[in-house]
Parts: structure tokens; sequence; C-alpha cells
């Protein structure tokens, strides 16, 4: 009886941690837009707890949902993106980056355009969902949408709404960003001096003080207009498509990267970037005309003229905005640069005793244009640091952006200092209070980014370089840290490696891992993981890095970590035929231990921890999130006691 009770026992805690999770449904409808468009929905119902994450993830974070559609083989063509609706955006201290995810529900839209009769549109989602415990694997679920004539007929508008409210907060991040390089454009060589001369312009020529307000308000507003202009015909010759790739799209990347170094260069003296003259001097002979059409006139002279300072902050931010992949970004993008630069000149002409204050045009704006200069150099790697990612050449890792970004601002550090002159600067005899302090400002960030060189997370700039795991090693090639904070050097076995930040020797190959534990007779622990995997971070950076805990990884089991989200395509003979979806092939590695989890622990989701002996046996019940540092240690403990 005795045993019996203990059976039942051992088969209810088993149940309880080893359980095949099915949160998320999926349900497909269709709406009619005209004759031959139409509007296919895939709604989401999520159970409570989970959340399903968003299809716009910055880089290195969870799983995106993604919808795939054959439109080749279905007879159409997709009119813009898949769209989503609103849902929550958390600053997530894991990953260190803001993600947005759903919970109870989502819906998603995509517009489509018939090329041929079809009755049926077929298409797939990958996703991933996590609660506050676990995650489950990348998973792939086929969708099917039937077309019918007598859809419901839906709003363009409605769609259109759902999307720009979806994505007002970016921009009013771009539009501040903006609005505050308006100010620092307004701080160089070519646009500086023209505040005073252009207002004295407006006062003087002016009969009457409100005439020229006026005059002056409708100048601002024409350098409003004119880049609004520019915005809107960016949006136009990219469309939403095209501005949505930017971010993730190799060779956008390296052009960006490319483009930015030409503008820095351009800012540090090398060269002027300059539209033709024959602009200036046509736009200028319109400008003696007089009323509304002159001062417009005037505007775009400035826009012209001003380029060769203006030009890489303007094309920076559309760089930026574009990037986002909202196709308003660059508008308001524009609309918040030309503020800026508008609000002195309206301001001023209100005002006029105020010109007395402004400080006189000298060396210190080249210092400005420099030091701008500088910042788009250090921006410049960041898009080529993108490309390097998604590429996985391992060219730009971690440490060689952050000595990058050292060797820049330590330079801007010795600029500031007057230890380095550019061609265009004045003779420095003495530093000013702003210079020094701007100086030693540089100089703090540099030597903030040090540590960086050996893994020191760096929070404050951790949105530009690559992220840790992307790196050589936090302290130094073939090489781990001890209890006593020393170094030795280590001997990595074939197919192992040393898992950062921990330093704790890890296979990702189940072979290879236990084919190790059985030479030097260690017990082996599976940890069922994903790159994406919130609560395995945790796990790995609340519980692992406990000295007791740490120790008994370190020391006393194999620790073989296989990513169920492994994009990486299986070898030709290790192809096979999915066991749990008939008709489906394993390709990728991450399919095949999440297959091996599922059919022999019953249980998919992550994290998900094994103790096994030699013969492939479990030690003791498998455990998923245990953030109970004493709980996990005493699980390790009691597995490991029991290995012979």
């Amino acid at each position: 009886m005795k045993k019996i009770i203990t059976i039942l026992i051992l088969m209810i805690s088993l149940g309880t941690v080893a359980q095949i999770e099915d949160p998320i449904k999926w349900e497909t409808s269709v709406e009619k837009t005209s004759e031959t468009e139409f509007t296919l929905i895939a709604t989401a119902t999520i159970e409570k707890s989970w959340h399903l994450y968003s299809q716009n993830v910055p880089e290195n974070g969870p799983i995106p949902t993604t919808f795939y559609f054959d439109e080749a083989k279905n007879s159409f063509k997709k009119i813009g993106e898949t769209i989503e609706e609103d849902g929550h955006t958390v600053d997530d201290k894991v990953f260190g980056m803001k993600i947005k995810f759903f919970e109870n529900t989502a819906v998603f839209k995509q517009k489509i355009k018939l090329t041929a009769n079809k009755k049926i549109v077929n298409g797939s989602v990958e996703f991933m969902v996590c609660d506050d415990t676990q995650c489950m694997a990348p998973t792939e679920v086929d969708l099917e949408f039937k077309l019918s004539s007598n859809a419901k007929i839906a709003s363009t508008d409605d769609l259109n709404s759902e999307n720009n409210s979806s994505s007002s907060k970016g921009l009013l991040s771009i539009f501040l960003i903006a609005f505050i390089s308006g100010f620092a454009a307004l701080l160089t060589p070519c646009v500086f001096p023209m505040i005073p001369m252009t207002v004295s312009f407006f006062t003087k020529q002016s009969k009457t003080k409100a005439a020229g307000i006026k005059n002056a308000i409708i100048y601002g507003l024409s350098i409003i207009v004119i880049y609004v202009l520019l915005g809107v015909l960016v949006s136009l010759l990219f469309g939403a498509d095209a501005l949505n790739a930017l971010s993730t799209n190799v060779w956008f990347n390296i052009a960006f990267f490319i483009l930015l170094l030409i503008f820095a260069a351009s800012f540090l003296g090398a060269f002027e970037i300059m539209l033709p003259n024959s602009w200036a001097n046509k736009v200028d002979s319109q400008a003696d005309k007089g009323g509304l059409i002159g001062i417009f006139f005037m505007a775009l002279a400035l826009a012209i003229v001003s380029f060769s300072c203006t030009g890489p902050i303007v094309g920076t931010l559309l760089v930026e905005a574009a990037a986002g992949g909202n196709q308003i970004g660059p508008i308001v993008g524009m609309l918040g640069f030309s503020t800026a630069i508008a609000l002195p000149f309206a301001l001023f002409a209100a005002f006029p005793g105020w010109l007395n204050s402004l400080p006189k045009s000298g060396g210190w704006l080249n210092t400005v244009k420099v030091v701008l200069g500088f910042l788009e150099l250090a921006l410049a790697f960041k898009f080529l640091s993108n490309a390097d990612l998604v590429l996985q050449l391992h060219w730009l890792e971690r440490e060689v952006f952050i000595a990058i970004w050292i060797a820049i601002f330590g330079a801007l550090s010795l600029y500031l200092f007057g230890k380095i002159q550019l061609p265009h600067d004045s003779p420095l005899k003495h530093i000013s209070v702003g210079r020094l302090s701007l100086g030693l400002l540089s100089l703090t960030f540099t030597l903030y980014m040090l540590p960086g060189l050996w893994g020191a997370p760096l929070n404050l700039i951790s949105a530009f370089p690559p992220p840790q795991h992307y790196s050589e090693s936090p302290y130094g090639v073939g090489y781990m840290r001890l209890g006593n904070g020393g170094v030795s050097n280590v001997d990595i076995p074939e197919g192992a490696h040393l898992m950062a930040p921990h330093n704790i020797l890890a296979f990702n190959d189940y072979d290879k891992g236990l084919a190790y534990a059985k030479k030097i007779g260690k017990p082996v622990m599976l940890d069922f993981t994903g790159h994406a995997c919130v609560n395995c971070r945790k796990m790995e950076q609340q519980v692992w890095v406990k000295p007791k805990v740490l120790k008994v990884l370190k020391n006393d089991v194999v620790l073989i970590s296989l990513y169920v989200d492994d994009k990486r395509p299986l070898a030709e003979n290790e192809v096979v035929d999915s066991k749990l979806k008939p008709g489906k092939k394993l390709k990728y590695i991450g399919q095949k231990w999440s297959e091996l989890q599922t059919i022999k622990y019953k249980a998919n989701t992550q994290p998900f921890y094994v103790l096994m002996d030699h013969n492939e046996e479990n030690l003791n019940e498998p455990v998923a999130y245990t953030p109970d540092v004493d709980e996990y240690l005493n699980w390790l403990e009691e597995g490991i006691s029991k290995f012979k």
C-alpha cells in the first residue's frame, strides 16, 4: 500500500512540473474592403497570466510574432505590413530594453489584393509565449483565411487608426529627439549668425513692429513647411514596407554606416557637403519679390545655404526616424527639427532687444560642429554593429565596439581640452568653462566605458553595443574567474564553452556533453532554455550567480544547455520527420531539442532542468522556474547525492 501511495505522489508531482502547455488559440476571419481587396484577421486568445510578444521586438530580445504568406502561391499581393493593437510596453530589466506584448487577446490584420480568383488564403504564424515562470519554445501554426464575396466590408480608416495609435509613443520620442537636434543645429556656424541678420532685416524692412513680428512668424512657419515637406517626400519615396525593413536589413544598415561616416567627416572639417550654388542663386532671386512668396523663398534660401551644417543632422534624423518602421516617423522628425529652428526667429522678432544677449559668433560655433561630428561617428558604428549581428560575422563584437567608442570619445575629450586641433578651428588661447565642463563629461564617459572591455554591463549605453554574449569573453579569451577574484587558464574540451558571465563550462550538444560526463564521472544537468527566454535569464542572473549554487554548477555537474529557439539548420543527415507533427520535418537545431523535451519529459516550457545519470535516467524529479535559491540548491544536492 505504501508503495502505491508513493507512486501516486510521484505521478502527481511529475504532473505539476512536466505538462504540455497550450496557452494560446488562433482564429481567423476576413473583412472585405473592395471587390479585390480583403483584410485577413488573425485573433489570438491567450490564457490568463500568459503573454504573447509583439511583431516588433528589438534585436537580441524575445522571439517576435511573425506572419508568413506565400503571395505567389496564393495569387495575391500584400498591401503594407501586418498591423497589431497597442498591447503593453514594459521596460524589461532582464533584456535591458523596452518590450511590447499582449495579454488575453491580440488581433493582427493584413491587407491583401487578389491578382487571381481565390477562395482560400493560406499562411502561418511563428510566435513565443511566456508567463511569470516559464516560456514556450517558438511555435509555428498554420492559418487558413476563407475569402467570401459577402464578407463584412471594413473601413480602411479603422485599420489606419489602429496602426497610428500603436506607434504614438514612438512618434513622441522621435519628435523630442528631433526638437533637441534642431537646437543643436542652431548652434552651428551656418545657422546661428543668420538669426540676428534675418530678424534685423524683418524689423527694419517692416513699417510697424507688428508687421515685423508677423513676417518673422511667417518666415518661421515657412521653415517648418519646407522641412516637413522633406519628411513627406521621404515617406512617399520609401513607403511603410521599406521603412519597416530599415532597422533589420543588412544593406540598409551598411549604407547608413557609410552615410554617417561621410556626415562625420564633413562636420570634422574634411570637406563641406553643399548643394549646387545655382540652386541658392535661383532661390535668392525669388526672395526679392516680397510678400508671402518672397518670405517663403527666403526660408528656402536659408535651408539651402545652411545645408552643409544642417544636412548631416537632418540625414541622421531621417535615418533614425525611418528605422523605427513608422511611415510618418520622418514627417514627425522634420516637424520637431524645424520647429526648433524656426522658434528663435519668431521670438527674437517679437522681442528684438533679446538680440543683444546673444553671444557673438566665433570659434565656439565650429567647436559645436566638431562635437556633432564625433557624435555622428560614434552613431555610425551602431548601424555597422546591427549588420554584423544579423550576419553573425563576429567582426564587431562587444569588446571591439566598446574599444572604438572609447577611442572616439577619448579623442573628443582631447579635442575639448585643446590637445587636438582640426582644420577650421580658431587658435585656442584659453578654455572656457563650458568647454572644460563638456570635456570633463566626455572624459568621465570614456573612463566609464573602460570596464566594459572586461565584461561590465555598461547599463547607461546598453542599447548601443552588442549584447554581452556577443563577445570574445567577459574576462579575456580562454580565461575564467575563480572564487578569489583571480583568473586561470582552463582547458576547454571539444564542443564546450565558458558560459558568460558565470564562466560555467557548458555544452550545447547532448551527445558531446553526455560523453564528457561519462569521461570525468559526473552527473548531467540538462538545461532546456532559449536565447529569448526571459525566465531562463532570470534564473541565470538571480539564482545561478549565488555562490553556493555557482559552486555546484561549476564543480559537481556537467551542464548541457539545449536552446529550443536555436534557428541554425540541422545537418542534412540529421533532418528527420517530426514525431509530434506528422508530415513536417525537423529543420532547425532548436526544433530537435524542443521535441526531445516534449516527448521524453512531457513538458514544452522553459526553463526546465533535469538531473540524470550516465544511463540517461532521472536522478530526481525535473524542475521548472525556481526563483527560491535554497529550494533550487536543495534540488541540485538531492539529485547529485543519488548519483553513483
